[in-house]
């Protein structure tokens, strides 16, 4: 019955209210969102009522008569937006993997008004006012430790979002936030969509010719209808096809498929980009700077686009003389399977790892029986409790958002420091690659509580079969272990604010905590503590190990040369000076040729497809990949040079780095961890290129 009355109407608002699960009590283990009760329809007027209490709340801070404090004004800011930050971190991070066109309508509709309300706060003229106030008197205030960093880090904010920004330019650079966030939005959507459209449908005659492994045609089968083996462009899919099938025309179809992905027709991303990378250089502009990218390095620790610039060529170039080698390599195998014919893109998968079986006697289902996906977890989880001393209990009675996340208790002794999702199997709701994110991050409340984080943890890893599990290669095991260090960045979190704890740290130091993970899941002493049979039991054999081991700089010169191509690719388009159209391919062109990309390559990343720069976060920043990878290798060579992997001292002063967020200056204590500067060497010598 429709209300028919104010009194009716409100009754009916209330109602809908209280309906409504993110506007009362969870009443869940831990304050877990409740998933099961969260509809799409429940979004929009949460995130209505989180803006509206929000303004409420910076309306209080502003009309304070008080004179500006740090209680009054920055750690009164630090609590609002309660509701908004919980609606938004469900509703986000959800939209990413159990995605649905209601789901993309609602993110269409609220990411514009998001944008807005950010930008109500950050140009709000009054309090910014406050906030400086406390921020030029901070010395005189006797800030210190978090109160101190917070302060300075709610100033440099205001700053970097616009606050000094002239009255006259405000609304433009209103309008370029609000469109960013749209067009950010549409280049994911449009990814994941192209990436579910292509399938590959072959009869099983001819999907058994072509040199699969059982392991791959039994996904293929399973995946498929009617008898067909279905092969689609998700990583667990494409890149076994790639590596594994012998016929070229079909190599070539996929190569195609994937690498054209948003090119052209319904899914588009190419017009986009042009909109996308001049908007940023605007509103880098506006805000003073030269380019996004030196707006972007200001708040990291390069600092400036010349550094990146200078440690990426410095490995380009021994990177790319060994990716020629390479190439020469598989050029010459190439002529004994088709004389005449020049090594192409997708050749180069295959015979990478054809000769990789050949010199070191590598089989991938010989490997992949000792890498199934609970030992490679189990493995992590156990490197975690003899460096951090945590357990990991899983309990199935908490809410989940999808029946295949696995839901766990993180433990410090008998105490629950942490929940954690691990949700590991690529369906179409859910956009390709692997990271970790998280559904609240630690903070002490108002109140003096301490608030544990819930963290989620996504991948796409190839999905167990009727008669085996899923069973991982070497690669996939790094990523395991990899998103696992972010984390256990998070996890591991003991901060009292929110917006400097945890992973919330400069973007070219974040990666560090994940990757020098890495480096325990391929020491040949941990990995025969967790890669074990899945049907025996049994360790992997001390052969295999170093085969593995032997072949760890194999294939080096193409995995850094793509993954510098797609840093120096990134930083090109951010560091744009003027106005510039771009017109693809010619500007991706123009960019791998100036650094000699040879063509039987091409950057990890295609323009159109490349979510890390274009809706992922990380414009101007993939470069980060690098630079903290020479900050992981250092970090590992601590634990080596002392002879013991989980060091108790080492592991003391790491978990301090892990739990202390943003509150200290991150290479402060990474240099207080390592009693020195960190060297590039561990990190060349790893990965073959000394």
């Amino acid at each position: 019955m429709a209300c028919a009355s104010l009194l009716l109407a409100t009754a009916c608002t209330n109602n809908k209210q209280m309906d409504n699960p993110f506007l009362g009590e969870w009443n869940t283990p831990y304050n877990i969102p409740d998933f099961e009760k969260i509809k799409p329809e429940h979004y929009l007027p949460a995130f209505d009522e989180g803006m509206k209490q929000q303004k409420a709340e910076i309306d209080a801070i502003v009309n304070n008569t008080e004179a500006p404090s740090f209680e009054n004004t920055i750690e009164a800011l630090e609590y609002s937006g309660e509701l908004l930050n919980e609606v938004s971190a469900v509703f986000f991070n959800l939209a990413e993997c159990i995605n649905s066109e209601k789901m993309e309508a609602i993110a269409e509709e609220v990411t514009p008004k998001v944008s807005a309300h950010g930008d109500d706060i950050m140009l709000n003229d009054k309090l910014f006012a406050r906030v400086k106030a406390v921020y030029d008197q901070r010395e005189q205030l006797g800030l210190q430790g978090e109160q101190l960093r917070l302060t300075e880090e709610t100033y440099k904010n205001f700053v970097r979002n616009g606050a000094n920004v002239p009255a006259e330019k405000q609304a433009r650079f209103r309008e370029i936030n609000s469109l960013l966030a749209s067009l950010t939005l549409r280049f994911g959507n449009n990814v994941l969509a192209a990436t579910n459209a292509y399938t590959l449908d072959l009869d099983a005659d001819k999907a058994r010719s072509i040199g699969l492994t059982d392991d791959q045609l039994a996904a293929a089968f399973e995946a498929g209808t009617d008898g067909k083996a279905r092969f689609t462009l998700h990583m667990p899919s494409w890149e076994p096809f790639m590596q594994s099938c012998n016929d070229r025309e079909l190599r070539k179809q996929m190569w195609d498929a994937y690498s054209t992905r948003c090119t052209s027709g319904k899914y588009d991303n190419s017009v986009l980009i042009d909109s996308i990378v001049n908007l940023r250089l605007e509103r880098a502009q506006i805000l003073g700077f030269e380019s996004h990218a030196a707006y972007t390095l200001d708040d990291c620790l390069a600092k400036t686009p010349e550094a990146v610039y200078k440690c990426l060529m410095d490995l380009w170039t021994p990177a790319l003389k060994k990716a020629k080698q390479e190439r020469d390599e598989y050029q010459k195998m190439l002529q004994k399977d088709a004389p005449g014919e020049k090594l192409q893109p997708w050749d180069w998968r295959y015979y990478c790892e054809k000769l990789r079986a050949e010199r070191y006697a590598l089989d991938e289902d010989i490997i992949r029986p000792y890498f199934s996906l609970d030992n490679v977890r189990e493995g992590a989880f156990t490197v975690a409790n003899k460096l951090y001393g945590i357990t990991f209990r899983q309990n199935d009675t908490l809410p989940k958002y999808h029946p295949e996340a696995i839901s766990y208790e993180v433990m410090d002794g008998d105490k629950v420091i942490a929940i954690l999702y691990m949700d590991f199997f690529p369906r179409e709701s859910k956009r390709s690659g692997a990271w970790m994110t998280n559904f609240r991050e630690q903070y002490v409340d108002k109140d003096g509580n301490n608030v544990i984080p819930i963290i989620q943890m996504v991948c796409n890893f190839t999905k167990p079969t009727a008669d085996k599990p899923s069973l991982l290669n070497f690669d996939q095991s790094e990523t395991l272990f990899h998103e696992f260090g972010h984390c256990l960045h998070g996890i591991l979190s003991e901060c009292h604010y929110r917006s400097i704890s945890g992973t919330n740290v400069p973007r070219d130091f974040v990666e560090m905590p994940s990757q020098v993970m890495e480096n325990w899941c391929r020491n040949p002493q941990v990995m025969k503590e967790y890669a074990r049979h899945y049907k025996t039991g049994e360790a992997i054999p001390d052969s295999l190990i170093a085969k593995i081991s032997a072949a760890a700089t194999y294939g080096q010169g193409f995995i850094n040369t793509e993954l510098l191509a797609a840093s120096l690719l990134d930083m090109d388009y951010h560091s744009i000076t003027a106005p510039t159209k771009i017109v693809l391919p010619d500007f991706e062109d123009q960019s791998m040729a100036k650094i000699g990309l040879i063509p039987e390559i091409i950057s990890r990343y295609k323009s159109t497809y490349y979510q890390h720069i274009f809706s992922g976060g990380y414009s101007a920043g993939y470069y980060s990949y690098t630079w903290t990878a020479i900050l992981d290798a250092d970090a590992f060579e601590a634990f080596r040079e002392s002879g013991d992997l989980y060091n108790p001292e080492l592991a003391k002063k790491f978990r301090f780095l892990l739990s202390h967020g943003n509150t200290i200056d991150p290479m402060k204590m990474y240099v207080d961890f390592r009693g020195k500067q960190p060297s590039v060497e561990p990190l060349k010598r790893n990965r073959g290129l000394i």
